[in-house]
């Protein structure tokens, strides 16, 4: 199979289903091989099984392709290390990590428990943070030898992240973490060869098709453009992960159906400068003047 990924290694997290099933399927297409992580959990992240990671290698090598599977716990440091050594192990290289795995324990903030807090922000954060830290160590060592990669990482945010989202205080936390993360890993990594791009990506999966049953359902017309599928996300991911999109670091891309968004965030806007310490009472006559100025934020999903 050869594509705009042939030669390359990609790493895909939480591939097993939904979204990141598309992208390895995506990826294997494109000549990748590929390296199928999943822990088989729930929605809710209940529960382990290695039948769903394994099934994806099975379809990619039925279509000629070349996958392994990884049910380990990426959100763990033996985890994501044996993430990274199963891609060395297996084919002797790493060139591109796609951080997707997760999960939801969606409630009101009053009635969110601390446990379903710790678990959402694990698995979405720590579950990148963990995979990126071994990668880009393998990377930078490679670096360090004269042997510079052309290495990727794509991190999975939502439009939770980046607005805001009522029912998921955690999944919204974890995502715009994700998208700072991004940042930093951008700046920190490119020295050595690393680019390092984020996703918000909307479609039909097990994690939204409860919440936009409405919106996400497949089209009952055959042939017709079933704009809320996973695989319309995975080309983008598929592009930002290999060799082509050199130059392309530290940005966060929305995807959706058959639409791409650059997303530009946190800018200065209108600016008042007193030169000294404000009164809260001018304070505040400054800030209303100033807000009176502004773009209005987007819409906080689900908000009335």
């Amino acid at each position: 199979m050869t594509g705009i990924c042939t030669g390359r290694v990609a790493v895909v997290t939480g591939a097993g289903r939904g979204l990141g099933r598309a992208h390895a399927l995506a990826f294997a297409a494109e000549g990748a091989r590929v390296v199928v992580n999943d822990l088989g959990v729930g929605p809710d992240g209940a529960g382990e099984s290695p039948g769903p990671a394994q099934e994806v290698v099975e379809e990619i090598r039925a279509h000629g392709g070349e996958a392994v599977a990884h049910a380990g716990d990426i959100a763990t440091a033996d985890g994501a290390a044996s993430l990274v050594a199963a891609a060395l192990d297996t084919y002797g290289r790493l060139d591109t990590l796609v951080n997707n795995a997760g999960f939801l324990r969606d409630r009101m903030l009053v009635n969110l428990g601390e446990d379903d807090w710790d678990a959402v922000i694990r698995v979405h954060l720590k579950g990148h943070f963990l995979p990126l830290k071994h990668a880009a160590a393998h990377w930078r060592a490679e670096a360090k030898a004269g042997r510079t990669p052309i290495a990727r990482v794509v991190n999975t945010g939502s439009g939770a992240g980046l607005l805001g989202s009522v029912g998921q205080g955690n999944y919204a936390a974890a995502k715009a973490g994700i998208v700072g993360l991004t940042l930093v890993a951008a700046a920190e990594l490119g020295r050595y060869g690393i680019q390092v791009n984020a996703i918000a990506p909307a479609a039909r999966t097990r994690m939204t098709e409860a919440t936009f049953a409405d919106t996400m359902a497949a089209p009952d017309e055959p042939g017709a453009f079933d704009a809320m599928a996973p695989g319309n996300v995975s080309p983008l991911v598929v592009w930002l992960g290999s060799a082509a999109c050199a130059g392309v670091t530290g940005r966060v891309f929305e995807a959706e159906a058959g639409r791409i968004t650059v997303m530009e965030g946190w800018r200065p806007g209108p600016t008042a400068d007193k030169g000294a310490r404000w009164t809260p009472a001018e304070a505040g006559e400054a800030a209303a003047k100033l807000l009176a100025a502004a773009q209005p934020p987007g819409p906080v999903y689900g908000a009335s």
